[in-house]
């Protein structure tokens, strides 16, 4: 629309006319060119110049052409006012369609039509520019939008694809994966995914009836790759004024992220639902108050607690504080606090009273919540049930710590005592008391294991009455007890708890006839660093007492003698080590002690006694070395190398045809329960072509007290091959007359402690003759060992004993002096003298 009009070298009159018929269309005037050039360039929107050209001439031309020119670049209209001669000058300037030429004086009538004409071709102009500018901006919309658009002419749900009018954009081509051409050809249903298309259709046909205003929904296209892209479709129907067929729009936005992050989101929440409702405890949000007030907790919290979600949050019904048993109220405030100072998360573990009165244990894992000003908004966790593994902790340090039978510590945690007071270094004086019952095995084995536990829990019991901080009572061996003083003032107050517990044993162990032994071991600086050392002296220091004191329960304080002993044991365990592995096979010999026939005086047979000897200690007997070949296993091979000797003393005595000897061996108990020991006996007789009638062997009578059954069978075995057995120490060990007929023995060996007795016992107080005639009942013969005095060897010749032997007789001899006792003699009646 015209809104200014520039009027050029009007006078008064012709401008004064144009004001009054332009109506709103403001006028500005110029009095000259350069004026008018002036207000052309403030103001844009001057559609319509009217110039008088009658003054300067020559100046109006000028701004004539500038005019023109201008009109190239916007709408402009010019009337020129001058005589027709001048304007003839410039024809080919005035004949130009955006010029009118009006001759003076100016007429009302010809600047109405001027004015009328103008704005018609101005309104014009401009609706033709908007239209042009309307294009290129649909343009520039459809083809550059970031959303997918599409415009379907002619469509109706029963015309085949490709027949409709359609255009699509770039991004609807990108979101769909498709071109315009391919979705013109396949149709838009095509391409929609199979369980989205009804519910469009169904919305589709409203729109087309006028139903719907327009439809919006997410739906599905399939792309050429079979995958699937997500959009948010609004459609609208579009009037176009030169159809009747429904034309309409569709605008896409590709939201496929975004479903994929809903549905992420989705399945996060149904896991944290599943989480929350599976999970053995409760989920909570809570403030940070003296209350720990609840703003939420998840369903778990009743079995947890045992209330409801509603009774604790806002503290309706009982704090969560009050929840929390009163010893762990305190700490469970410092770890929030330090945890929210050092923003990181808390974490403890405590226990609860629930509302059934019952204490749980909970593990409660959380972290403060922050406001953007950096205040703590609230606190949030999970709070677990641990009371089961708690329990289990709690069972397994027990059992890491105790005996469970008895309840008393173990040596486990008897060392970690030690270890710690040591590394305290307390000043203190301490010591060590060892109460021994190893005599308890025996009895173990003669009445059984539950007997044996029994008794060991029975004096647990009594010994635990003695004990408190200062005085520690554990398990440290089988049938060993250790008292671990932690603090004593004098020697004295050692004693006295020593007194004590002896008055405690004598009522339970002595009923039952067990003897025991006590060992004392003080600790100092020089000893205490050595933990194991401790213990391992502390028990020698107790079987030390069994065996000096015979177990009537002395009290035996470990020294340097017993210090040397264990250097002297390990000694000896390390010689027998390399006689074993064959680096020193001379160390080991076997000397032989005649065997007497008492009928006769002759010599029946020897018993092959083993002696180790080395350059320090020069000959050991058996009894110093064979219990610590036993306690090392070492006794096994030791024994084999034994009876290898043994059986080459037989070969030698058959070389010299000393044919009706018999040889006896000692036997451990350890060798005889050794699977497959009878075979490797008779393996062996065989290979060195020994006679099996010459050999005997000897077996401790305490050995039938263990596995009777299956040393019996052994026995069996070697009896039948012909090698004969004897029972040794007849009488000081375990004897069952009920049984003794079951063994499958040839003779019993009288202990020595029964010949030493028959010295100051009267004919009729020794009971030696009985047991020579209870052993003849039972088909045995009887050795009688120990002999020394005439008197002994009287009394066994009038009470019918089978066979003597002792230093009476002959001192054990290395095995070339016995085959020169027997060989080319009436060996038969060597000794013949001595009986008369």
């Amino acid at each position: 629309m015209l809104t200014q009009l520039l009027a050029v070298q009007l006078n008064e009159e012709d401008l004064s006319l144009v004001r009054k018929i332009t109506g709103r269309i403001q006028v500005l005037a110029a009095e000259n060119s350069n004026e008018a050039l002036h207000l052309l360039e403030q103001h844009a929107s001057i559609g319509l110049v009217i110039i008088d050209i009658e003054h300067s001439y020559l100046q109006s031309l000028q701004l004539l052409h500038t005019l023109v020119y201008r009109s190239q670049q916007e709408p402009l209209r010019i009337v020129v006012l001058g005589e027709p001669h001048l304007l003839q000058q410039k024809k080919r300037v005035f004949d130009l369609d955006i010029v009118t030429i009006l001759t003076k004086p100016l007429q009302e009538t010809q600047l109405r039509e001027i004015l009328e004409r103008a704005v018609v071709k101005q309104d014009a102009d401009s609706k033709q520019q908007n239209m042009q500018e309307q294009a290129h901006l649909f343009n520039a919309i459809f083809y550059q939008a970031p959303i997918g658009i599409s415009v379907s002419h002619r469509v109706d749900l029963g015309v085949e694809p490709g027949k409709e009018q359609f255009d699509a954009n770039p991004m609807y081509e990108k979101i769909t994966g498709r071109s315009m051409e391919e979705v013109l050809r396949l149709g838009w249903t095509t391409i929609t995914h199979p369980d989205d298309l009804p519910e469009e259709l169904e919305y589709f046909k409203r729109l087309k009836r006028g139903e719907l205003e327009n439809y919006s929904m997410e739906k599905r296209f399939i792309r050429p790759d079979g995958s699937i892209v997500w959009v948010e479709m609004t459609v609208a129907p579009l009037q176009a004024s030169d159809s009747q067929l429904f034309a309409h729009i569709c605008l896409l936005q590709d939201i496929t992220k975004r479903k994929e992050a809903e549905r992420l989101l989705a399945e996060s929440e149904r896991s944290k639902s599943a989480l929350l409702s599976h999970l053995p405890g409760m989920a909570y949000r809570c403030r940070y108050d003296a209350h720990w007030t609840m703003l939420y907790v998840s369903a778990g919290c009743e079995t947890l607690t045992g209330y409801s979600p509603d009774q604790l949050i806002n503290n309706r019904d009982i704090s969560f504080n009050d929840i929390i048993v009163l010893s762990y109220r305190q700490k469970v405030s410092s770890g929030w606090k330090w945890a929210i100072h050092e923003n990181k998360p808390f974490e403890l573990e405590y226990e609860i009273l629930t509302a059934q009165g019952t204490r749980k244990w909970v593990w409660e894992m959380g972290q403060a919540a922050f406001t953007e000003d950096g205040d703590i908004e609230a606190l949030e966790g999970i709070i677990l049930d641990i009371t089961d593994r708690k329990l289990m902790e709690q069972n397994l340090a027990y059992r890491d710590a105790h005996d469970l039978w008895t309840g008393l510590y173990n040596r486990r945690y008897l060392e970690q005592l030690l270890r710690q007071d040591i590394k305290a270094r307390k000043s203190a004086k301490r010591a060590l008391i060892s109460i021994n019952l190893g005599a308890l095995n025996a009895k173990s084995i003669a009445y059984g294991y539950q007997y044996s536990q029994d008794i060991m829990k029975k004096v647990a019991e009594g010994l635990s009455i003695l004990c408190n901080d200062l005085a520690v009572l554990s398990i440290t061996h089988e049938y060993r007890f250790v008292f671990y003083l932690r603090s004593y003032d004098e020697r004295q107050n050692l004693l006295l708890l020593c007194k004590k517990i002896e008055s405690t044993l004598e009522y339970i162990v002595s009923l039952e006839r067990i003897p025991y032994g006590l060992g004392v071991l003080e600790i100092d600086e020089s000893n205490q660093e050595n933990v194991d050392q401790l213990l391992r002296n502390i028990l020698i220091a107790s079987q030390r007492s069994v065996v000096l004191y015979d177990g009537e329960a002395e009290i035996c304080f470990f020294d340097e003698s017993m210090e040397t002993e264990i250097q002297r044991e390990a000694t000896l365990s390390a010689l027998l080590s390399r006689i074993v592995s064959g680096k020193n096979p001379d160390c080991l010999f076997l000397q032989y002690q005649p065997i007497i026939d008492m009928r006769t005086g002759g010599i029946c047979g020897f018993e092959a006694l083993a002696r180790l000897k080395c350059a320090e200690m020069q000959v050991i007997p058996p009894l110093h070395f064979i219990p610590i070949a036993e306690k090392t296993k070492l006794i096994i091979p030791l024994g084999d190398i034994i009876i290898r000797q043994a059986f080459q003393f037989l070969k030698q005595l058959e070389e010299h045809h000393v044919m009706d000897c018999t040889v006896s061996i000692n036997i451990s108990a350890i060798q005889l329960i050794k699977e497959g020991f009878a075979e490797h006996i008779i393996r062996l007789m065989h290979s060195m072509d020994v006679n099996p009638s010459c050999v005997c062997l000897e077996l401790t009578e305490s050995i039938f007290a263990s596995n009777f059954q299956e040393i019996n069978r052994v026995l069996k075995t070697l009896q039948h091959k012909g090698v004969k057995i004897s029972v040794d120490d007849f009488g000081s060990g375990y004897s069952s007359l009920s049984r003794e007929r079951e063994l499958y023995v040839n003779e019993l060996k009288i202990d020595k402690s029964f010949i030493d007795k028959l010295m100051y016992l009267s004919d009729d107080q020794a009971i030696t003759g009985d047991i020579i005639s209870m052993a003849h009942k039972l088909g045995h013969s009887v050795v009688a060992e120990g002999i020394e005095y005439q008197r002994q060897l009287n009394y066994l010749k009038q009470n019918n004993c089978d066979k003597a032997q002792g230093f009476f007789f002959s001192k054990p001899l290395n095995a070339s002096d016995a085959l020169a006792l027997v060989v080319g003699k009436h060996t038969y009646r060597l000794f013949e003298h001595l009986l008369k």
